[in-house]
């Protein structure tokens, strides 16, 4: 076991954690398991709380004109898992812990292959009325039964992953809670390339239902820039097994690209449209959902614009693009800093 020493405000010589997650990918409102692995100092110090802390590396708009978007470290829950206790001198002590995890967090993984998006928990230790903030452990989502299951329709339709990214900002109309939104942007088939450049997917999963939010680039779309309004359709979790998907994934798309292009409405199987994509800023962003193939020249982590495999299984990332570099610069590709330019630190306290 190699302990990870905590060198900040408490010092050299103070006490060392290790968090390990249970293994195995989590679905969203599912429970994560794990411990917190204590190895005491050279002195004794008093452990004032133990505090796990939800973390995603998402792309927002800069305030600073001209610079368009950038990316930054937003933390999303935190649970105080143990504490109020004294570590001695060289004495190991293990905090086992099971938190829930958010319905809204993004998936991280589709048939076992990485998507590109980085999540991560922080184990934060109160020391001597000091705060130690250890590395950050990589954090694996599945989908939800009902969210696989709209993928695969998807795939069977004739679409491919080209993309996944967490945006920050909310999406009017619908009851998201987090501060941010997860994107999956596929391409269509080849017979309908000629119309559609992509159509995005957002889950926004809670206890009883996901809500399905679509929104597509559309070339020569009725709008100035080509992008429908997005689309939102509720779901059950219990829909998952008994329903034809596919019928019903096709039925969304013919709502989306031949009976929209004005206010929203009114989808099938009782669905009501979403309104615009409202950022952080509280302004409707109608471009919003055609132009993550070119954010900051294209980068969107591990295997954007891979090809990928579709068949009987569905939507399915190709094998070419496992997450093996998001694990390798896990490392770089997270910082101290929110999207406004503030301490992420202070995000996460407010959750």
């Amino acid at each position: 076991m190699v302990f990870k020493r905590l060198l900040g405000s408490v010092g050299v010589g103070g006490p060392a954690v290790d968090t390990v997650l249970a293994p195995g990918a989590v679905p969203p409102g599912g429970t994560l398991t794990g411990e917190v692995r204590l190895e005491g100092g050279d002195t004794a110090f008093e452990i004032e709380h133990i505090t796990l802390e939800f973390v995603a590396r998402v792309e927002a708009e800069s305030r600073e004109a001209g610079e368009g978007e950038r990316e930054a470290e937003v933390a999303f829950e935190r649970f105080t898992v143990g504490g109020g206790f004294r570590l001695d001198p060289g004495v190991r002590h293990v905090v086992p812990f099971a938190v829930t995890v958010p319905w809204e967090t993004p998936v991280t993984e589709l048939h076992g292959q990485a998507l590109g998006v980085v999540l991560g928990v922080r184990t934060e230790l109160g020391v001597a009325g000091a705060r130690d903030r250890g590395d950050l452990d990589l954090l694996a989502v599945r989908p939800l039964p009902v969210q696989e299951a709209v993928l695969e329709a998807f795939g069977q339709l004739g679409f491919g992953f080209r993309s996944a990214d967490i945006e920050y900002g909310r999406i009017g109309g619908t009851g998201q809670q987090l501060p941010f939104h997860q994107e999956i942007e596929l391409t269509p088939p080849p017979h309908d390339a000629h119309a559609v450049d992509e159509v995005e997917v957002t889950f926004l999963a809670g206890p009883g239902r996901v809500e399905v939010v679509l929104e597509a680039d559309r070339r020569g779309g009725l709008s100035a820039d080509g992008h429908e309004a997005p689309a939102r359709f509720d779901v059950a979790h219990d829909e998952a097994g008994d329903t034809d998907w596919k019928t019903r994934v096709r039925a969304w798309l013919h709502y989306l690209l031949e009976h929209r292009s004005g206010p929203a409405g009114h989808g099938p199987h009782g669905g009501n449209a979403a309104h615009g994509l409202v950022h952080g800023g509280g302004h409707e962003d109608h471009h919003h959902a055609g132009h993550h193939g070119h954010h900051r020249g294209g980068h969107h982590g591990p295997g954007t614009g891979a090809a990928v495999a579709v068949g009987a299984a569905g939507l399915a990332v190709g094998a070419g693009i496992v997450g093996a570099e998001v694990v390798d610069e896990i490392g770089d590709a997270f910082e101290d800093e929110g999207p406004d330019g503030s301490d992420a630190e202070g995000e996460g306290e407010e959750g």
